[in-house]
């Protein structure tokens, strides 16, 4: 998806006055468990393509949940691993550096149940899927402010681009999911090219987001970080992570940006 140009303009003295007050110029936002509620649709395309590929388990959206975050390769090894008896405490390791791999998970496996994910879940991601509530409202009060606003995300470009259209037709600045030949989160390599397409320096940044990889992906991009409870991940995982700014509704996170 091309940058669209779709920043208000001619904004009215007291627009401009909130602009200058924020805290920040741009926000990036995650886009599962952040900004859309897509784990229904998560958990029924990697149940369905898991019983595709012979395997019995059926996943729980608790457990899905624990299986994303760092796009889908990950989650069908971290799925893989539930079936195998893996522990809650463990599974979070997986698709960390130098835990690339798993003991017992084949590649040729998870690639296999991937290539039958992927394009199911592209036909399917907008079944269940819609934003959490007062996210649209609360990006429409960072827009009004002058606060440029996109999306970064693990999940596939297409599915990316199609839930942007579906669920924020003219709301985000730019959007961008995993593509081949660059680095997915917590690389920096997105979120900069993002904010190269903003026109924005990381200093003047702040990326929201809901998981481990999100904290790690706006430190590596040198950007804060404001960390949602709405998500995958609870409060207690998110304060023992390290994370400074934890906020529980999208109104606070607004706030926050615009420096209330």
């Amino acid at each position: 998806m091309m940058e669209k140009n779709t920043a208000s303009t001619g904004k009215n003295y007291e627009e401009s006055k909130a602009s200058a007050s924020a805290r920040y110029k741009a926000a990036i936002f995650d886009m599962d468990g952040t900004v859309l509620d897509t784990l229904e649709d998560l958990k029924d395309a990697l149940n369905w393509a898991l019983k595709e590929c012979g395997h019995e388990i059926t996943l729980t959206r608790e457990q899905t949940a624990h299986c994303f975050g760092s796009a889908v390769h990950v989650a069908i090894q971290r799925a893989l691993s539930i079936e195998a008896g893996m522990t809650e405490d463990d599974l979070l390791v997986i698709g960390t550096a130098g835990h690339e791999t798993v003991d017992g998970i084949s590649e040729d496996e998870v690639n296999r149940i991937q290539a039958v994910y992927k394009p199911y879940y592209e036909a399917h991601c907008g079944d269940k899927t819609g934003p959490y509530a007062g996210i649209p409202e609360s990006i429409q009060k960072l827009r009004s402010a002058g606060i440029r606003c996109a999306v970064v995300s693990n999940k596939p470009d297409p599915a990316v681009q199609s839930l942007v259209a579906s669920d924020f037709p003219g709301v985000f600045d730019f959007a961008l999911g995993e593509k081949a030949g660059t680095r997915r989160k917590p690389a920096p390599d997105m979120t900069l090219q993002s904010l190269k397409a903003l026109g924005v320096d990381p200093k003047d940044a702040v990326y929201i987001g809901d998981t481990e990889i999100d904290f790690r992906t706006a430190k590596n991009s040198g950007l804060d970080c404001i960390s949602v409870t709405w998500g995958f991940r609870g409060r207690k995982f998110l304060e023992n992570l390290g994370s400074k700014v934890i906020v529980d509704t999208p109104e606070e996170m607004a706030d926050h940006i615009l420096g209330k």
